[in-house]
């Protein structure tokens, strides 16, 4: 029974400390977002001496700060739809049907998900330049797509695959016509994987960076790019930075809230 209890005791203590490991770094941004750089750079402390929002009330004010916020969100979720209904009848499609070379076509989209989008930087700035969509939210969003949905279309397959072909048959013969009984009986079926397949497109267009810096100027410029101009003659501004660290985590901790149930199942059914 000793031993339990102490076999118990060390996982809970194993699981802590673990825990505590993960949450240092967002612990200690969060504790620089609240103290100014005189502090940052000249005392060791574990939370603030001298509180302040000065960091915080920057970048709410400052419209070159905040926009960069707006950007980001309007492209992400622009990419998001759009990967995540490009991807749904083409998962559909390989969960179905077998046709020539589908193994092939499926691993080949997968290897544009593999490849790193400093490979596609260059056709991306000359395509987009061509037709006049640089500095655009289109542009960006069109372009993560190319990565997203590979991986949108991966997810859903899984799920859908899961779903026995009998329930296709059955709508047929009760009148349903495909539209119908795709948008109103199989989405609702694989809502657990659109919410899976629509969080990780979320968090990878949120947080690439090359891309979205090089396809943006000014109008479309997204937040990650905008803080790197925190370098000015005196250093880097280490207080505002942290806060914007922090206000760059808020979108993606509340999709992690709000699809943590689709999240779960996607890793039961082994596709997550």
């Amino acid at each position: 029974m000793n031993t339990s209890r102490r076999m118990q005791y060390l996982k809970a203590v194993s699981v802590s400390a673990y825990i505590v490991f993960l949450l240092l770094p967002i612990y200690w941004l969060l504790n620089m977002s609240f103290k100014n750089n005189q502090e940052i750079l000249s005392t060791f402390t574990l939370w603030p001496t001298d509180f302040t929002l000065d960091n915080y009330i920057t970048i709410f004010t400052d419209p070159s700060w905040y926009s960069g916020y707006i950007n980001s969100l309007i492209y992400v979720l622009m990419n998001t739809v759009i990967a995540v209904s490009v991807a749904l009848p083409a998962a559909y499609a390989f969960s179905r049907y077998r046709f020539v070379g589908d193994k092939h076509l499926f691993f080949w989209l997968l290897t544009n998900r593999m490849a790193p989008p400093a490979v596609f930087v260059l056709p991306f700035f000359q395509l987009y330049s061509a037709f006049g969509l640089i500095d655009t939210h289109i542009a960006v969003a069109l372009a993560h797509c190319l990565f997203n949905v590979p991986l949108a279309v991966w997810i859903l397959e899984g799920f859908m695959s899961g779903v026995p072909r009998e329930i296709d048959e059955t709508a047929y013969i009760d009148g349903y016509s495909f539209p119908r009984f795709f948008l109103r009986i199989f989405t609702s079926l694989i809502s657990s994987g659109i919410g899976v397949a629509a969080f990780f497109c979320f968090m990878f267009s949120w947080v690439e960076l090359l891309i979205a810096r090089t396809l943006t100027v000014t109008d479309a410029k997204p937040i990650s790019a905008v803080m790197t101009r925190t370098v000015s003659a005196s250093g880097l501004d280490w207080g505002v930075l942290a806060a914007a660290g922090i206000l760059t985590i808020i979108p993606g901790a509340l999709v992690i809230y709000f699809v943590r149930n689709h999240i779960a199942k996607g890793f039961a059914l082994g596709r997550v």
